[in-house]
């Protein structure tokens, strides 16, 4: 098949990669290239990279819009589109697109199903493919495949996994009979974008709750008490009051509104990481101290 692929990040890559192998990919279409990291040099994404490695066709408009007469003139038989980062218009929709999400869908719908799939406590989560319409996620759906969530597993991982699930499921259902089903809509649920604000951890809060945000914000947001950044913790055995601390040794165990927290590696804002037990005695802190 002749096919137009949008995309954008790391998540994007396996698929691309697979179309390329198995059918004939017409054009690539990546988010502009933007300025990034300390220097602010401006970096390529994932996609159009992987794009001109492959010597594939590859366009970066500033808008989608703006390539709505290059996709149109290159006749293709379907478009994909895996984590594009912007809503398709729908003029661009007379052309059939699928769409490679890492969710069950109708659940967590939006920009970041993996990280508030984890957030939740979810210990289930998949890829769907869904045909594309004009409403965020809502299409009919093709296929799901399912996957387990570790408990202790972070974002990044599950990602890397997920991406290649969706990639193997995307081939497979586009050499199927390509069925689709309505979405049950009455069960959907939402997953917007993550604010660096959503990083900041109350000790109120149980230690599940906790980490599985340390879980789900890996890399960024991060979690944070404050200017104290977590680096590392892990679930504790203990209790107490929120924010007291248990007991301080080769790590520091911190009380939180149910259950209690290690804290391993800490890094305070501009400054390096240390493991918990050395920031513990350079910061004073005594067993029994609270931290707010």
């Amino acid at each position: 098949m002749r096919i137009v692929f949008l995309g954008t990040p790391e998540f994007a890559v396996p698929t691309l990669d697979a179309l390329a192998a198995a059918h004939e990919i017409a054009l690539v279409v990546a988010q502009p290239d933007k300025r990034a990291g300390r220097g602010l040099q401006l970096q390529s994404p994932a996609i159009a990279r992987r794009a001109k490695e492959l010597g594939l066709p590859l366009a970066q408009p500033a808008k989608i819009r703006d390539a709505l007469p290059q996709i149109e003139a290159l006749k293709p038989d379907l478009g994909i589109i895996v984590a594009y980062g912007k809503i398709l218009p729908p003029q661009l929709l007379r052309i059939p697109f699928f769409n490679v999400h890492a969710s069950i869908l109708p659940k967590y719908r939006g920009a970041a199903p993996i990280q508030r799939a984890i957030e939740s406590g979810e210990i289930e989560t998949g890829v769907t493919i869904m045909r594309v319409n004009e409403e965020l996620d809502h299409g009919p759906i093709l296929a799901i495949k399912k996957t387990a969530i570790g408990p202790d597993e972070h974002a990044p991982s599950l990602s890397n996994r997920l991406s290649k699930l969706g990639a193997d499921l995307l081939l497979r259902t586009l050499a199927g009979d390509m069925r689709e089903t309505p979405q049950d809509h009455s069960r959907a649920t939402l997953a917007p974008k993550i604010e660096k604000s959503e990083g900041e951890i109350r000790w109120s809060d149980s230690a599940g709750a906790i980490y599985n945000k340390y879980r789900a914000f890996d890399p960024w947001p991060g979690v944070f008490q404050g200017e104290l950044k977590l680096i590392e913790i892990s679930p504790a055995a203990g209790s107490g009051v929120p924010g007291e601390i248990l007991s301080i040794d080769d790590g520091v165990t911190v009380a939180t509104g149910n259950g209690a927290l290690r804290l391993i590696l800490l890094q305070r804002a501009g400054k390096s990481r240390q493991r918990a037990a050395e920031f513990a005695r350079g910061a004073g802190w005594r067993v029994g101290a609270r931290l707010e």
